[in-house]
């Protein structure tokens, strides 16, 4: 059975799908985390699925924010590539949603967009959640996370 493969950091990869919980990491500068990922997103084209803004976006407003802050958020998100749903992304997160379901994984609708942007561009997706994604066939991960 084949599943997606885990590699080291990318050394000449053109664009590195972000998933949110690296991106957040990233803009919260978090303190175990953010410095483990700072070199991996350095140099390929950063692209977010719109999925990511949403769901940071969200998180803005659970939090309460204020306008400084969502403004600093805004220009940190400015600096992705973000892939908007279209017809081909939308079949590919139905491959993704219909390849968890026949291996008995459970994926959230969210994480099988970002999984699937990332198919769609044939990029890394860098997470720091592998073992959401490990189960996809075709799908390179790249995490410094253990395990």
């Amino acid at each position: 059975m084949s599943s997606a493969t885990l590699t080291p950091p990318p050394t000449a990869t053109a664009s590195l799908v972000v998933d949110t919980d690296v991106a957040s990491f990233v803009f919260k500068w978090h303190p175990e985390f953010a410095p483990r990922y700072v070199g991996i997103l350095r140099g390929p084209e950063l692209v977010v699925s719109f999925m990511t803004l949403a769901e940071m976006r969200q998180g803005a407003l659970e939090a309460n924010w204020g306008p400084r802050k969502c403004d600093v958020l805004e220009a940190y998100l400015a600096d992705f590539t973000v892939l908007h749903s279209g017809s081909v992304l939308c079949s590919t997160w139905a491959a993704v949603r219909n390849e968890s379901v026949r291996k008995g994984r459970q994926m959230s609708s969210a994480d099988a967009w970002i999984a699937a942007s990332a198919l769609v561009l044939s990029a890394p997706l860098v997470t720091n959640n592998p073992k959401d994604y490990r189960h996809l066939d075709k799908l390179q991960l790249v995490s410094a996370a253990a395990g």
